[in-house]
């Protein structure tokens, strides 16, 4: 299975308007943009959770009985499918989280690895939003690690700049964890630009043997940075939390249309696209 690529679906993200943008909000919504995802080969869904009090949708939520609904959803629509859960969430107030991945134990979890200046700004220089410190130090990231690795779900760092990347070396070194899967997020605007030319530099820093992808946030460009990714073995990642766009530059309705054009550039490198098994597999999880 060396040759085949895993897609992972990004369904929603954190803090989209619903009332904007088609992302899916509800557990029936969610199931269905799943489906959607799983028809086109995706095998792992990553899932942010959203309020589901009537014009809330598009705030988050840490509930577990809400977040295992949904999960019981999407796995009921998606038999065999990995769920990767956020733990995203800024300040030093996270006890809250850790709860939710007890109650939750989802396969796989995101896990922010470092700290990043979190900016951007508009087309008149002001700032898009105040500007706010994403804060992982490694005390937070170990107390993810340690409740992940209690509860048995794989740990994927995410990490926005070269030198995040290299701290994922050094909690191994540490003892902090003995799995890195790592993400390299691209295109946010104050971390590493949605450049193909930067992947070959991530890979040789990140641990030798160590699965990656890349998620990449923005418009057109990111379709660049997926073909490289699929080029050079990365696993791969796309939906409506890092893009709306497909490659023809036309917006996406859904999250189906995105991942479909993910598994096109898939093959296109020479590559086929993991079945929820045959990932399980290659992750080292258990059968469904």
């Amino acid at each position: 299975m060396a040759d085949k690529a895993i897609i992972t679906c990004a369904l929603t993200g954190v803090l989209t308007d619903p009332q904007q943008h088609p992302v899916p909000v509800t557990p029936e919504e969610m199931a269905a943009e799943a489906k959607r995802a799983y028809d086109a080969g995706a095998a792992v869904m990553h899932v942010h959770y959203r309020d589901q009090r009537p014009g809330k949708g598009h705030l988050p939520t840490w509930d577990p009985a809400i977040c295992n609904e949904i999960n019981a959803a999407i796995r009921s629509a998606c038999p065999g499918v990995v769920i990767n859960m956020t733990t995203g969430v800024v300040g030093q107030d996270y006890g809250h989280v850790l709860d939710y991945l007890r109650a939750c134990r989802p396969e796989m979890a995101a896990c922010n690895a470092g700290t990043l200046n979190y900016l951007k700004t508009r087309k008149d220089g002001s700032w898009a939003w105040p500007p706010m410190v994403f804060d992982n130090p490694v005390e937070k990231v170990k107390a993810f690690l340690d409740v992940m690795k209690e509860q048995g779900i794989l740990p994927e760092f995410e990490c926005f700049d070269l030198g995040i990347v290299r701290s994922v070396g050094l909690y191994i070194e540490n003892g902090m964890t003995d799995h890195a899967d790592y993400n390299f997020v691209m295109g946010v605007a104050s971390g590493m630009p949605a450049d193909p030319d930067l992947l070959p530099i991530l890979i040789k820093y990140k641990k030798p043997g160590t699965p990656w992808q890349a998620t990449v946030i923005g418009r057109q460009e990111v379709w660049a940075v997926h073909a490289r990714a699929a080029e050079l073995g990365g696993d791969l990642r796309t939906g409506l939390e890092d893009s709306f766009y497909l490659p023809n530059g036309a917006k996406a309705a859904s999250n189906g249309p995105m991942i479909e054009a993910l598994a096109a550039i898939a093959r296109a490198a020479g590559r086929e696209v993991a079945s929820p098994a045959e990932a399980r597999a290659m992750m080292g999880l258990p059968a469904a």
